[in-house]
């Protein structure tokens, strides 16, 4: 199956992180100069009632949404456009699965639902994307 024939339906293949590092969520953090101390503070990460481990920021989660469709398409270039909703925090340990399937193909065009999920199931972000295929 290529993307250009992909049907209504169809699964994209899964990306996975094994396990979240915290020790990228704090370089990230200090990257985006992002004040929030639930990515790099457990006093303030427990302060929160958020446990005891550093909060992923929700852009890096949908990264991996975005790594999927690259690895999908060939290139991140493909992708023309993500929506996103954030459901719930992935924290560093978890493991993330990227998913997704085909909505919709309209010529180079292809619609698709995408989703992050962590191991037990729970959905952390959902949304839609689009890819084209040249």
């Amino acid at each position: 199956m290529t993307i250009s024939n992909a049907l209504v339906g169809t699964p994209i293949p899964e990306f996975r992180v094994e396990s979240v590092s915290g020790e990228h969520i704090r370089q990230i953090a200090l990257i985006l100069r992002d004040p929030n101390p639930i990515h790099f503070d457990l006093a303030a990460v427990a302060r929160a009632g958020m446990g005891d481990r550093e909060i992923n920021q929700g852009g890096t989660t949908m990264g991996y949404i975005i790594d999927m469709l690259a690895a999908w398409t060939g290139s991140a270039a493909h992708v023309t456009r993500i929506s996103c909703r954030f459901r719930g925090n992935v924290r560093a340990g978890d493991t993330v699965i990227a998913g997704g399937e085909v909505l919709h193909q309209d010529g180079s065009v292809t619609e698709c639902a995408v989703w992050a999920d962590l191991a037990d199931g729970t959905r952390v972000i959902d949304g839609t994307a689009a890819v084209t295929i040249a």
